[in-house]
């Protein structure tokens, strides 16, 4: 579980900084920083949830 949770964390970090490289690349004309940022969203939203059932079920006890 542990491994799950840092590959997600890198995964939002990923898509947090192609969201950065996006501004700077289109001066903030495009909708691809828009796109990046509701999907870091969405992956950290889902990590939550992961995270809730999974104290739920009981595969993590609080501390991973």
């Amino acid at each position: 579980m542990r491994v799950l949770v840092i590959v997600f964390l890198l995964l939002i970090v990923a898509s947090l900084a192609s969201a950065l490289g996006f501004l700077l690349k289109d001066r903030g004309a495009g909708q691809r920083t828009a796109m990046a940022l509701s999907i870091r969203v969405g992956m950290s939203l889902l990590l939550f949830l992961l995270l809730m059932a999974s104290y739920h079920f009981g595969l993590v006890n609080g501390r991973l």
